[in-house]
């Protein structure tokens, strides 16, 4: 779940400007590599165009069947192991990592169902896991942008 949140929040507004960590090859590999996958560039286009479509997705904004085309030439296998039964995802090597990230949303969404979605702040791009019992969490910070949200409340009920 971590490696989900570090896409969808792979491209974040810093002093109103948005920084993409898949953009250039040569910080995109490093992304890629410190999770998992190869960096190659066919990698890269996957993986920014799965990026796109989870937020959409998770804003709400596309059905999740805009995630189809992900999956395309992916396979699951039944295993048996000394523990038991397993599932082997088998995909092309250059979409393997997209398709994790994809596999890791279902999971997510079938056991934290509504607890992923995109910080409250209209002017972050960032996204968040409610792990709360409450199940209310709004910011992906309370530091940074759950404190300029009250602060901007206060100020406009003071005024």
């Amino acid at each position: 779940m971590d490696a989900l949140l570090d896409l969808l929040n792979s491209r974040p507004l810093v002093s109103g400007r948005e920084q993409d960590a898949l953009g250039d090859p040569a910080t995109g590999t490093r992304w890629a590599r410190e999770h998992g996958g190869d960096g190659s560039l066919a990698e890269l286009a996957l993986l920014r165009a799965a990026r796109d479509a989870l937020q959409d997705v998770v804003r709400g904004e596309r059905a999740p069947d805009a995630l189809k085309p992900l999956l395309d030439g992916v396979r699951q296998t039944p295993e048996i192991t000394s523990d038991g039964l397993e599932w082997t995802v088998q995909a092309p090597p250059h979409a393997r990592l997209a398709v994790e990230m994809v596999l890791a949303w279902a999971a997510t969404e079938k056991q934290l169902p509504g607890r992923l979605r995109p910080c409250a702040n209209s002017e972050c791009q960032l996204f968040l896991l409610d792990r709360s019992r409450a199940n209310r969490a709004r910011w992906c910070s309370m530091a940074v942008c759950g404190n300029r949200e009250k602060a901007r409340r206060h100020y406009e009920r003071t005024r």
